[in-house]
């Protein structure tokens, strides 16, 4: 098809993932594969970001808060507005960080988040919510983002300024995301962001195979991948190297039973 190996994306959930694919793509072909811009989403976006972050009010050497120093981050503004006293129960700074990745991840308002996660902190509604606003203030005052801050304002880049999603577009004609199940809504819709302009996106996944939903993840983006882009083709690979034939059976057996 005489593609450009630069012109091909490759996304995935650990580097290392990312690294054995090209190299055994290298050995089926030839180093072009090597070419080919492979990588974690969170790498990816760290990387588009550090070229566009002033067109969303951050210096292109912002620095990226690991989870134990966002926790701390979390910590000290949490005293800031003394909601660390003994009089009442109030999450710990890791419960507070959970909380906020997830309303992130899910895309899902924070009362809605506390009501079906974590009912027992709902009545605090009013001061979680003030400490997640002030924690977006501090990390944009700072020049700080975490690692959700990367995927959130990626999308919100390929959303808001068209001139460079197209760039992008013009750049990665061609886009792959190995264990599609276990992306969230964000990375899906960045996913669909990028490729509007082409409509290139292959995806390899196995919707019995999701389990990462405490992550954020949905099941429901491989459900519909069908739906989103039409015309697509479907490539089941139905042969298992890893189990016998009484287990798939009675798996099998147990997913034809499921709504979806």
């Amino acid at each position: 098809m005489g593609v450009k190996p630069e012109s091909i994306l490759l996304l995935t959930f650990t580097r290392r993932a990312a690294q054995e694919m090209l190299r055994r793509a290298s050995m089926l072909l030839d180093a072009r594969c090597e070419r080919v811009a492979g990588g974690t989403f969170h790498s990816f976006a760290n990387l588009i970001l550090r070229q566009y972050a002033p067109l969303l009010g951050f210096q292109s050497s912002f620095t990226i808060l690991d989870q134990s120093d966002a926790e701390d981050v979390v910590n000290l503004l949490r005293t800031r507005l003394k909601l660390d006293t003994r009089e009442r129960r109030f999450p710990r700074k890791q419960t507070l960080f959970d909380i906020f990745s997830r309303t992130v991840n899910t895309s899902t308002e924070l009362k809605d988040v506390l009501k079906e996660d974590y009912p027992h902190f709902e009545e605090l509604l009013p001061e979680i919510s003030a400490l997640h606003k002030l924690y977006d203030e501090y990390k944009r005052g700072h020049n700080l983002m975490d690692y959700d801050d990367l995927l959130v304002h990626l999308r919100t880049l390929l959303r808001e300024h068209e001139r460079v999603r197209l760039t992008l577009s013009d750049r990665y004609k061609y886009i792959m995301v190995d264990e599609y199940q276990d992306t969230n809504r964000v990375q899906a819709e960045i996913v669909w962001l990028l490729a509007q302009k082409n409509g290139n996106v292959m995806v390899v996944g196995d919707d019995s195979q999701a389990i990462y939903a405490f992550r954020g993840a949905t099941v429901q983006n491989i459900l519909d991948y069908p739906e989103q882009y039409p015309g697509c083709v479907i490539i089941k690979l139905e042969e298992n190297y890893r189990s016998t034939q009484p287990i798939l059976n009675l798996t099998n057996e147990i997913l034809r039973r499921a709504r979806e």
